[in-house]
């Protein structure tokens, strides 16, 4: 491992990193910005946290005043989000290396918010995937795929919890098939897109589990008209 210590944007935070394995994305920041954390809604769950971008990033926007925990199955990654919450000085994240689909089997703590960056890529051929396995097991469906997200998420949520995450947009089928299969509610989506000439690529959902669809498509965010993405929403 070949740590770097980068800056998380323009939060004040630093970040390691590690060019070889893993570097958060800017999807990371954006939903984290769009997490909107409701009265009394305050014990936070963050899945496939990686190097925990989200996290730190939700424990400034709320001002430490969260009960946030976070998952990263890889040794690693979590190794290098270890570094980073140390190096900050944050003490207050529980950041735990497990395996997110055996961990909600043991562990009955509810949680008012989920959060999550999951892997996007559906695993056709074997042969596409990186060679690097720490890459493809963050970008892949390899060790957590998106019907992951909604059975987990449906076991640690309190009743009328809130779902959070980031996914492409061409999965948004799958994603209102396995909603109405773990009795998810889709509340907001916003498309995301490079610029006004391209395609969405990807989409935030905001979901509330036992909730009913009254969905809110909310205005596009065009990336490139930022040079900061703090306070977007």
């Amino acid at each position: 491992m070949n740590p770097m210590l980068n800056d998380l944007f323009d939060y004040g935070y630093k970040i390691y990193q590690d060019d070889n394995y893993f570097k958060f994305s800017l999807d990371s920041v954006i939903l984290a910005e769009f997490v909107n954390i409701k009265k009394n809604k305050y014990k936070v769950m963050d899945l496939c946290s990686g190097n925990a971008p989200i996290p730190m990033i939700l424990n400034l926007k709320y001002n430490g005043q969260l009960d946030i925990s976070a998952i990263e199955i890889q040794n690693d990654i979590y190794k290098l989000g270890k570094m980073s919450l140390e190096y900050n000085k944050i003490d207050n994240i529980n950041y735990i290396n497990a395996d997110a689909r055996e961990y909600y089997k043991t562990h009955k703590e509810k949680y008012d918010v989920i959060t999550c960056n999951p892997p996007y890529f559906v695993v056709t051929d074997e042969k596409m995937l990186n060679d690097n396995s720490v890459k493809a097991i963050a970008r892949h469906e390899i060790c957590f795929n998106l019907e992951d997200l909604f059975l987990i998420s449906s076991k640690m949520l309190e009743n009328n919890g809130y779902l959070y995450f980031i996914h492409s947009s061409n999965r948004l089928g799958d994603i209102f098939d396995y909603s109405s299969k773990y009795n998810f509610g889709i509340k907001r989506i916003v498309p995301l897109y490079g610029n006004k000439k391209s395609s969405s690529n990807l989409v935030l959902v905001e979901a509330m589990f036992n909730g009913k669809n009254y969905v809110s498509i909310e205005q596009p965010i065009f990336i490139n008209d930022y040079s900061s993405y703090q306070n977007i929403f």
